[in-house]
């Protein structure tokens, strides 16, 4: 045929080494990564841990680093993916020049120094600030269902488990006893036990079994115990809050009467029966997502910022409501930034009247304007008017915050609230690949949940500076 193809020869020798720093284009985020572990990151809490001299050297923490923060910030988690990238993408191989931790490596050191890449969240926040990316204006406070580690058909309600602890019981005694008698008479019986188990049959069966059953019976007393310590700890903040009430009411203080009633509740406390326990990660709860759904989850919490959608708090909890985080969160917010926020948005979600009070002390004391909503409309329910004139002396504090958001300033706030706080969350979902956790425990949850926020602030650092940007910040 006549027509020219450009020359290629796959079996063509190099004549000169290749060099990593031609495999990929200027400006490539993997770049930025390199950059930023190299030069402007604080690895000293990674480094401080490697104190023994002896044994096989380790893999250079700044390449473990690169990987983990490069695969959590382009959505791949998982250590097994990972080792594959280092083989098959040129990004990847070029972070760890050209070297290929296996998956057990990056997920021991994932696990070992995990507190330290969840502090680079506070980094990736200094850093913003630093950019001027973070104004720290207006903050929405939002939580969202992170799927756990574990399936909910391995959870057990605590009727449940009380019914199947008291079945195996049973079930072990009966083995036991059996176990007994046939180890006592054993040489006297060997035809019988022929009969029975058959010629090969072996008179550790039984024991192995009573084996498995005790394990199964250990793992039921636990997650009983569990969740009758959670129901023991609930009842008693709510009867020690209840007689801090009390007292103010009468205007006495006693700690040791708060003390002593919530020791008294404690005891009497009795765990509700659908009240349940997860066998493969004990922490995790059965929580409803947006979409209506059940799942096996944490409820991850965030404050982001309004000028360039930079997470300034984040934290993980064990409870399914919202409301318990307004004033934890604030206070993580102000504490990572040394700034408090001027307005703050919160869904209905955050209303109860402990918030609404906080809310109110938050604005005397910090200057911080809280705009939380109150509840949702019914189907066929209309927004009330604005309300004129002077506010009723009578009025509550829900009434006083609904009046608020109903002004033409508080509509104008409350409605930044969605595009602040919920394109983060989808973000993360879908770029990072953050939909589930891959770590179990409340720990491994928090630790996991701010590395995830630490890669979505150095994504927005990239798209605002790229590399270039970090000799401004080292420089």
């Amino acid at each position: 045929m006549d027509k020219r193809f450009r020359a290629f020869d796959p079996h063509q020798v190099l004549l000169l080494p290749p060099s990593l720093d031609d495999w990929l284009p200027e400006g490539h985020l993997a770049r930025f990564v390199a950059d930023l572990v190299d030069e402007v990151l604080d690895l000293g809490p990674v480094l401080s841990d490697y104190t023994e001299k002896r044994g096989f050297p380790p893999y250079d923490p700044r390449l473990m680093v690169r990987l983990l923060i490069y695969g959590y910030t382009t959505g791949v988690r998982s250590s097994r993916a990972i080792e594959r990238r280092c083989a098959d993408d040129v990004a990847f191989r070029f972070l760890g020049a050209d070297q290929a931790p296996d998956f057990r490596s990056i997920s021991r050191f994932r696990r070992r120094h995990l507190d330290a890449l969840a502090g680079l969240f506070v980094q990736s926040l200094h850093l913003a600030t630093k950019l001027g990316m973070v104004k720290m204006g207006r903050v929405a406070l939002d939580g969202t269902k992170l799927e756990a580690n574990a399936s909910k058909h391995k959870a057990m309600s605590y009727g449940r488990l009380v019914d199947k602890e008291e079945r195996i019981e049973a079930e072990v005694a009966e083995l036991e006893a059996r176990t007994a008698a046939l180890l006592a008479d054993a040489e006297a019986t060997d035809v019988a036990e022929d009969q029975q188990y058959g010629v090969d049959g072996k008179e550790v069966d039984l024991p192995a079994e009573l084996d498995r059953r005790e394990k199964r019976l250990a793992k039921l007393q636990a997650a009983r115990a569990q969740i009758e310590a959670e129901a023991a700890a609930k009842a008693r903040r709510h009867e020690e809050d209840k007689e801090r009430r009390r007292q103010e009411r009468a205007g006495t203080h006693d700690e040791q009467a708060v003390t002593d009633a919530g020791e008294k509740a404690a005891k009497a406390a009795r765990p509700k029966p659908k009240a349940q326990a997860n066998f493969t990660d004990p922490d995790s709860r059965i929580m409803k997502n947006s979409d209506g759904a059940y799942i096996q989850a944490y409820n991850a919490q965030a404050v982001v910022d309004e000028e360039h959608q930079v997470i300034t708090a984040a934290d993980v909890t064990t409870n399914p409501s919202d409301a318990l985080n307004y004033t934890s969160m604030l206070d993580q917010c102000a504490a990572n930034t040394g700034v408090h926020p001027k307005q703050a948005l919160v869904d209905a979600g955050y209303c109860s009247e402990s918030n609404l009070e906080a809310a109110k002390d938050r604005h005397t004391a910090c200057g911080t304007d809280t705009f939380m909503a109150t509840g949702r409309l019914a189907h066929d329910e209309q927004v009330p008017p604005a309300p004129r004139g002077r506010i009723p002396a009578s009025a509550t504090l829900k009434e006083r915050m609904a009046r608020k958001l109903r002004t033409k300033s508080g509509k104008a706030a409350y409605s930044r609230r969605k595009a602040i706080v919920e394109p983060v969350f989808g973000q993360i979902m879908t770029c990072h690949n953050g939909r589930q956790l891959l770590l179990r425990g409340e720990d491994g949850a928090r630790g996991e949940w701010r590395l995830l926020a630490a890669c979505h602030n150095l994504r927005k650092i990239f798209r605002h500076t790229g590399t270039a940007g970090l000799a401004t910040v080292t420089g």
